[in-house]
């Protein structure tokens, strides 16, 4: 019995690698699909080898955490890829991304593509923006000549597992591109109709990259935040967070309550007032969204 790591899922099968570097093309158990459980890519498994077969996996080790829209487990490290153009920045899309990674605890990190081909006040704006989330504690990397920096990803990668996240079109396989030469992923251009990019990744996999391993998904363009209550949602803005104890009501929403201290650093600018629009019109969609029974 041998035990690794989920690296790719194609046409059925799953590709395991083990510490050593070895990868095995196995199947799951039909045991699985009577437990209703999916083996993922980042999935971490033991599973038999028949001499001239097929493995197949015997047992599918505990989540750390899951995405499900990258269906993908046990990541330690998002970066979120957003371009400035083509198709156009959206910083709400990028705090909706940011929610959802924080509540199920995986790291987040920004990337900004495309600066190159933006034009000057935008570059200005995304530079403010940059100076901000540092200062909540995320990684923020947007290159104005457009070229990945590989000794900063580095040292941010380091021996992690991780995913890039984003819209279709922002330029995650061209990222993944430079990053390494050797992978040659298929690049698309955005559609002009539509606004948004062709999906050119057809299937989760996870590469290696570095001391760790990076996935390429398929691009998406939104994300619900099923699951997120509406009492929680400021633990995932963190500048909101830390100011909690100075609202006037415990359990402050930050939404129409008086002497609320998110309000307060809105008013006064020392908090972004986007990322409040953000997170009222998260928190209005989670207190309307209809119960599932």
């Amino acid at each position: 019995m041998l035990e690794g790591q989920i690296t790719k899922a194609l046409s059925g099968f799953y590709y395991v690698t083990t510490q050593k570097g070895q990868t095995y093309r196995t199947k799951a158990r039909g045991l699985f699909r009577k437990k209703e459980l999916t083996p993922l890519v980042g999935d971490y498994v033991t599973f038999d080898l028949e001499e001239g077969q097929d493995g197949t996996i015997l047992e599918v080790k505990d989540r750390k955490n899951l995405l499900v829209r990258p269906p993908i487990a046990n990541i330690d490290l998002a970066f979120v890829i957003s371009s400035a153009v083509d198709p156009k920045f959206s910083q709400q899309l990028l705090d909706r991304m940011l929610v959802v990674l924080e509540s199920i605890h995986i790291q987040p990190a920004i990337y900004i593509s495309k600066l190159d081909l933006a034009p000057h006040d935008l570059v200005h704006e995304i530079k403010v923006l940059q100076d901000y989330y540092q200062n909540l504690g995320y990684d923020f990397l947007c290159p104005e000549d457009g070229q990945v920096n590989q000794g900063q990803m580095q040292a941010i990668i380091g021996h992690k597992r991780v995913v890039f996240m984003g819209q279709s079109g922002v330029g995650k396989s061209r990222l993944l591109n430079q990053l390494n030469d050797q992978l040659n992923l298929l690049t698309g251009q955005t559609s002009k109709a539509l606004g948004r990019g062709r999906h050119t990744t057809r299937h989760v996999e996870l590469l290696p990259i570095f001391e760790g391993y990076i996935a390429d998904t398929p691009g998406f363009s939104s994300l619900d935040l099923e699951g997120i209550e509406k009492e929680e949602l400021s633990q995932y803005f963190p500048e909101f967070w830390a100011r909690r104890a100075q609202c006037k009501f415990s359990g402050c929403l930050h939404y129409k309550e008086p002497k609320c201290a998110v309000k307060a650093g809105v008013e006064t600018g020392d908090l972004d007032s986007n990322r409040y629009r953000h997170y009222v019109y998260f928190l209005e969609e989670i207190m309307t969204r209809k119960p599932k029974y």
